[in-house]
């Protein structure tokens, strides 16, 4: 009974959470600080990154001698590979994704085997614009879907980002912070349900 019993434990779910922004006082890092909180608190292991630790040099075909790949795409593929999904909280740079992120993603999909295919992934995003940085994250999709990850349908994005947090780094608004929880929370019913019951995910996810 016990054996039965250790089996029927399942391992908590690891999420691989960062801010695609180098700015120390970055709204969007705020924003992915609060997604590791509620992470934490639903039973979630958190594997916390700086975009630091991904930024890679230009992409150059050139460079690619004697398997070269660099620090940080070695970085992310590794981080990526540990965990059982990713979210990220990226800034919109001109309507679109940050150049230094969709750079990392190109280098960590010239591995083999590619370390994006069948992953999930989650998009966030914080800005002071009134779309919250939403168009930013419809260019992020594009290259992640492309190359397999299983981005979550619904995406959120914190519009007049630099006046929703307290001193503290807690979004003010009650309501905003019930809908970041609520989402971060099906999120991860989704990687658990793909995770450990694959006939649901097979019924229910369309996978």
């Amino acid at each position: 009974m016990k054996e039965q019993q250790k089996n029927n434990q399942q391992e908590p779910l690891r999420f691989l959470v960062f801010s695609a922004s180098l700015r120390a006082d970055s709204l969007n890092t705020r924003l992915i600080k609060l997604a590791a909180e509620v992470i934490t608190k639903n039973g979630g292991i958190v594997d916390y990154a700086n975009m630091s630790e991904f930024d890679c040099p230009s992409f150059n075909q050139d460079l690619e001698v004697n398997d070269f790949h660099p620090t940080g795409a070695k970085e992310f593929r590794k981080r990526i590979l540990a965990n059982d999904a990713f979210i990220i909280s990226s800034p919109e740079y001109n309507g679109s994704i940050p150049g230094l992120l969709k750079n990392s993603i190109d280098w960590v999909s010239r591995f083999r085997p590619q370390p994006f295919q069948q992953q999930h992934g989650l998009l966030m995003s914080a800005s002071p614009g009134m779309a919250g940085g939403n168009h930013g994250l419809w260019s992020l999709r594009i290259p992640l879907e492309k190359l397999g990850v299983h981005i979550f349908p619904a995406m959120f994005s914190l519009s007049k980002a630099h006046e929703a947090f307290s001193p503290e780094g807690k979004i003010t608004d009650e309501n905003l912070t019930k809908r970041l929880e609520d989402h971060l929370i099906n999120f991860m019913n989704t990687v658990e349900a793909s995770k450990n019951y694959p006939a649901i995910k097979l019924k229910f996810l369309g996978e």
